[in-house]
């Protein structure tokens, strides 16, 4: 499969400046080469300075942007997104409604640019120790970056206690749909899981016989 050149989905009402975006096309470049070496070699015998050498950039270069082998899995451009999805719903939702309407559109785009690298990214996160054990801490600083906004927009505390247990049965609830799709070779439709685990917890969670 020819590779093709990574996109950044545009996030409305919010441009991103052209420093920015080369930024970002750079940490895509150097996560494009990690990932064909992670393939080809495996995650433990890829080395920084192979990375670097194969995005033809030098590792003090490499480590600007990434500051651990375990940063380039962990890592991604889709906080933004997520944000912009609560920074534009109508207020007077709550959290899991802002998102569950907001975000399977942005999931989809995602995909539609990203779901290659998305599924690379899980299979090494279920197959590398070191990976998941980092992942919890990284998707709880995600979350609480989307509490806090949730907050900011609609007048809360950061500290509300509703909020953060919605965030947290939300982090929780999206990433075992994303651990489910990996573990199924990543051949589902990855949306609709999610829409599915959002669904358990719009409706409340019930005994199931």
């Amino acid at each position: 499969m020819t590779a093709k050149e990574p996109s950044i989905p545009d996030l409305p009402g919010s441009p991103v400046g052209l420093r920015e975006r080369k930024k970002i096309k750079t940490r895509q470049a150097i996560r494009r080469e990690a990932y064909r070496l992670f393939r080809e070699h495996g995650y433990d015998a890829t080395t920084v300075d192979r990375i670097a050498e194969a995005a033809e950039i030098s590792p003090s270069t490499f480590f600007r942007y990434f500051p651990t082998k375990e940063d380039i899995v962990l890592t991604d451009e889709y906080d933004p997104i997520l944000v912009e999805v609560i920074r534009t719903a109508p207020k007077g939702l709550s959290l899991l409604r802002v998102l569950r309407t907001g975000l399977l559109d942005a999931l989809r785009e995602i995909i539609r640019v990203d779901g290659e690298e998305m599924a690379t990214r899980m299979t090494l996160v279920l197959s590398v120790p070191a990976l998941r054990r980092r992942t919890y801490e990284q998707q709880m600083q995600s979350w609480s970056l989307i509490a806090e906004t949730f907050a900011a927009r609609n007048g809360r505390s950061t500290d509300d206690l509703e909020l953060r247990v919605a965030a947290a049965a939300i982090n929780a609830a999206m990433s075992e749909a994303i651990m489910a799709w990996a573990r199924r070779d990543c051949a589902e439709d990855l949306v609709e899981l999610v829409d599915r685990a959002l669904g358990l917890l719009e409706t409340g969670l019930r005994d199931r016989p």
